[in-house]
């Protein structure tokens, strides 16, 4: 699969896929002639992750979330999403558990990749979403809000960062504080 052109690799890369994914095989190679044919490169570029999900990430806002997303699945960092990124990404998005789920979407309010998400990192990407959704019947009104209110319930130690370990913790808690946080239900269609 992409670098892999011998009959001989290709089973051992798709055992490989299957163990580090909640897919199967056929499902796999289904995600993978899909993805060929949207990205016959192998690679995605972040024009190309923006165009392939164009409806969801066209203008503004979303398109500024999606980098956010784009930079998630860009596992290795090298600004480029390959097939293994992708399948493994979708993989936490749709089959994964609420800890890989969590731990995902960490990497989506990390901004700047270090140990923690900081309170301009969180509001940041808050203003962004509330910006793509109504948020007009929330008991939180503003992203200011929102964010305090995360802040207040899962900044354990009061040190005005979250670390994984207390993002996962306060989103398994209290799973209302996370309601803004779901990945959008637009990116698990893919």
């Amino acid at each position: 699969m992409g670098k892999h052109n011998s009959k001989e690799a290709q089973p051992k890369v798709l055992q490989s896929l299957r163990s580090d994914t909640e897919f199967t095989g056929d499902e796999i190679m289904e995600i993978f002639n899909e993805f060929q044919k949207d990205c016959p490169s192998g690679r995605l570029s972040l024009e190309d992750f923006k165009k392939l999900h164009g409806a969801h990430f066209s203008e503004g806002e979303a398109a500024k979330y999606a980098e956010h997303v784009f930079r998630s699945f860009d596992a290795n960092g090298d600004q480029t999403v390959d097939f293994r990124e992708f399948l493994c990404a979708m993989s936490v998005m749709t089959r994964g558990t609420l800890e890989a789920k969590l731990r995902l979407m960490f990497t989506i309010y990390n901004l700047d990749g270090n140990e923690y998400i900081s309170r301009d990192e969180m509001l940041e990407i808050v203003q962004t979403i509330f910006k793509m959704i109504d948020k007009e019947s929330e008991e939180v009104t503003t992203p200011e809000e929102y964010t305090d209110n995360v802040f207040n319930n899962m900044d354990k130690n009061a040190d005005n960062k979250i670390s994984l370990e207390e993002f996962i913790e306060g989103a398994k808690s209290d799973p209302s504080l996370i309601k803004l946080m779901a990945i959008p239900e637009a990116l698990k269609e893919t």
